[in-house]
């Protein structure tokens, strides 16, 4: 499926707060942890637009992922697709798609434990490096070339 990508603006975060708490109801809630306050909350204090890609399907938006520069590494952050769009190849071409810039810092991530985007990270060469309770935290080495 093809997808393009275009800049995120500040007024794209009111569907992508829904968006979130819809893609991550399953997991938070598998953890105890969901509430619709707190879910859409988070991403709003965290939200920087100029760092978030809108990914869209058709012409339509339908997603979104975040890459943060900080010193030590560059972070995935606010990757979400719907999940009628799951299983698509289309998550895979995104992050391919983010991984690719040369950088001598590291990705770094992190995700709910148990989610099914474990496996499409690890894929992509991320490996757990911490974890609690609830979250994984991962990393995934600098491309130079």
């Amino acid at each position: 499926m093809d997808f393009s990508l275009r800049p995120s603006t500040d007024a794209d975060l009111d569907w992508l707060l829904e968006l979130r708490a819809v893609v991550l109801r399953a997991d938070l809630d598998r953890h105890g942890l969901f509430d619709p306050v707190r879910v859409r909350q988070w991403m709003s204090t965290a939200f920087v637009a100029n760092n978030t890609q809108i990914i869209q399907v058709e012409g339509a938006d339908v997603g979104s992922i975040t890459v943060r520069h900080e010193p030590d590494a560059r972070w995935i952050e606010h990757f979400y697709l719907p999940t009628n769009l799951h299983g698509r190849g289309i998550g895979t071409q995104v992050l391919a798609d983010a991984l690719s810039r040369p950088d001598v810092r590291p990705f770094r991530l992190m995700v709910l434990q148990g989610s099914p985007a474990i496996r499409l990270y690890e894929r992509h060469g991320f490996m757990p490096y911490d974890s609690d309770d609830h979250d994984v935290w991962m990393t995934r080495p600098a491309v130079l070339d």
